[in-house]
């Protein structure tokens, strides 16, 4: 590829390459202060191309590939290559990730102990782990929560933070000092706008934690507080994650002992003032 750029998350590197240079420039800015893959090898590849190579120049099309892909992922525009780049690096993770598991959930960490907050996408647990960053919680991940299936300890995998719409105003007006990327708009999930996790986070990317708590909020509902039972968390969190299957008897007892070992709660709220005194009352109950 004729740009690239490296990067390492937590435990995970990546080598992304680019036929076009402005997303790895906003690559290079947006994961400043970011170490490189570990003995400069990368765990997964992504790479940014043009179907055609008349599509570099004349309405350039991001196709997204790497070494897992999605045959008929739709291309993306290049205004919008940091959100290719992004869902490129997902899917790698998604399709072939097997030393953790895997779970659609954002996560933050207090006293060595992490809050897990996973749910449908809109129903909040990005914007939520977005202002408990900024309220003396770690910022441990916002896509992925990884799951060490030998220790139970959650690593973190503090990627950009992915912001859509409503949330976008509501952090950048609770968070005026915090370095974003552009806004992206007319994405299939309408605007986009990442932000980039705090020094903090990245300093401490390489201390795990121990899962203390599992809340599954949902937005836009009069406040309500419920636990939820064993059985049903366990399948909610099989849909939630995207390689337990492919885990096999790891995964299954990874899952089983977390859903063994912390609590569960079902969380409404009509705004994110009432859902951070929920999670903080949720926590302290703990």
């Amino acid at each position: 590829m004729r740009h690239v750029f490296t990067v390492r998350i937590g435990p995970v590197g990546f080598r992304v390459g680019s036929d076009w240079r402005a997303p790895i420039r906003q690559l290079e800015t947006l994961y400043a202060g970011y170490p490189k893959p570990d003995d400069c090898v990368p765990d997964f590849t992504v790479r940014l191309f043009a179907a055609r190579p008349w599509r570099r120049v004349i309405r350039p099309a991001v196709m997204l590939g790497g070494d897992f892909v999605l045959p008929d992922a739709a291309p993306l525009p290049l205004a919008q290559g940091l959100l290719a780049a992004e869902m490129a690096m997902n899917l790698q993770m998604a399709l072939g990730q097997r030393h953790y598991l895997l779970l659609h959930a954002s996560a933050v960490e207090r006293d060595g102990r992490v809050l897990l907050m996973t749910g449908e996408s809109g129903s909040g647990k990005s914007t939520l782990a977005a202002l408990l960053s900024q309220a003396g919680w770690r910022f441990m991940g916002d896509e992925f929560a990884l799951i060490d299936p030998v220790t139970g300890a959650v690593q973190a995998f503090p990627r950009l933070v992915s912001l859509k719409n409503a949330a976008i105003p509501a952090v950048e007006a609770a968070l005026p000092g915090a370095r974003f990327g552009p806004l992206l708009e007319g994405t299939p999930k309408g605007a986009i706008r990442h932000l980039v996790p705090d020094a903090r986070a990245v300093a401490a990317m390489d201390t795990p934690g121990t899962p203390a708590l599992l809340l599954f909020p949902r937005y836009g509902f009069a406040p309500d507080v419920r636990p939820v039972a064993p059985g049903e968390v366990f399948v909610r969190l099989t849909q939630a994650s995207t390689n337990y299957v492919a885990m096999g008897e790891r995964g299954f007892d990874a899952l089983t002992r977390l859903v063994r070992s912390i609590p569960a709660q079902a969380i409404d709220y009509p705004d994110t003032a009432t859902a951070l005194a929920q999670v903080e009352a949720a926590w302290r109950a703990q």
